[in-house]
């Protein structure tokens, strides 16, 4: 499934391969890698609603503390509970286990000016 990235390191795939129904949102492996040590997690409720930037969630680090944005306009309609309990599982597997919420997208033409593997990685490796 393709994963495609915002400006502000977060990441976006579909639920499925139909896409379109839902699309999972985490940080990516590279913001994970520049916080370091992830010890608090606060994710919005199931149920809220954003637009397109948002602040949406909030990651704290033995470093930093960081918002994380909403990609896309959309409803929550999932929250990864696990990830609150454990924060640690965003430096294990930022891109899989650790993903933050499932959203239901309120305008699908957002997901083409995300950025794709490529891009984003020359993004990442050149700000």
């Amino acid at each position: 499934m393709t994963v495609l990235y915002t400006k502000d390191h977060e990441w976006v795939r579909a639920e499925d391969d139909k896409g379109g129904e839902l699309y999972i949102v985490g940080i990516s492996a590279h913001a994970a890698e520049q916080l370091g040590d992830v010890v608090f997690v606060e994710l919005p409720a199931a149920g809220k609603t954003f637009a397109k930037g948002d602040d949406m969630a909030v990651v704290e680090s033995v470093k930093a503390a960081s918002d994380v944005y909403a990609p896309i306009s959309g409803e929550v309609v999932e929250v990864n509970t696990a990830v609150v309990d454990e924060p640690a599982k965003i430096n294990e597997d930022a891109m899989g286990a650790a993903w933050f919420v499932k959203i239901r997208p309120s305008d699908e033409s957002e997901i083409g000016a995300l950025m794709d593997e490529a891009a984003y990685k020359d993004f990442a490796e050149n700000s």
